[in-house]
């Protein structure tokens, strides 16, 4: 099990440089609302690539503190040094008032993903009162949301991750940009 450390605690080993924050959230989580200083480390990607040494003790915090909670064993065995997670996790941060990264506009993947689903069924569905085939096009975002489900394939997903506006490159752990690691 990981020794737990407040929020409040963490901050001030971090102003102090002290301490290395990783968030093990997925990466559109990390976009919406981080740490600032904070190092993405998600908890999917965990073993495929190796957590950078920089000698500090490492805190690994998640948004409720469970995700961490649960894979303390895995995540004490990836770190040489002290290892530790914040009590609460980024809920408890913002709850406290520390500062944060936030991007309110930022809609995370599977929400965009609903979206471009329910225009295309809407489309097909409105299109076909003038031009009937194009009920088909409805059909096909079902199949599509149909086969995401059963596979774990998301054809509209990896497009959506491709667009400018979720390339944003993130701080990663294991030293290289997010970006940079979704294309090996």
């Amino acid at each position: 099990m990981l020794a737990e450390l407040s929020p409040q605690e963490v901050h001030d080993r971090m102003q102090a440089g002290t301490l290395r924050l990783i968030d093990i959230r997925e990466p559109d989580e990390y976009r919406a609302l981080s740490v600032a200083g904070a190092e993405l480390m998600p908890l999917s990607t965990l073993g495929r690539y190796p957590l950078k040494d920089t000698g500090l003790p490492v805190v690994f915090t998640c948004r409720s503190g469970r995700r961490t909670r649960d894979n303390a064993a895995l995540l004490a065995s990836l770190v040489q040094g002290r290892a530790f997670m914040m009590r609460g996790g980024l809920d408890a941060w913002h709850r406290d008032g520390l500062p944060v990264d936030e991007d309110p506009a930022y809609l995370p993947l599977f929400r965009q993903i609903q979206m471009g689903a329910g225009v295309l069924i809407l489309a097909g569905v409105l299109g076909s009162l003038l031009w009937p085939p194009l009920l088909w096009l409805a059909g096909l975002a079902g199949a599509g949301l149909l086969l995401a489900g059963i596979t774990g394939f998301c054809g509209l997903g990896i497009l959506l991750q491709r667009m400018p506006w979720n390339r944003r490159s993130m701080p990663c752990a294991c030293g290289r940009k997010e970006r940079d690691r979704r294309r090996t």
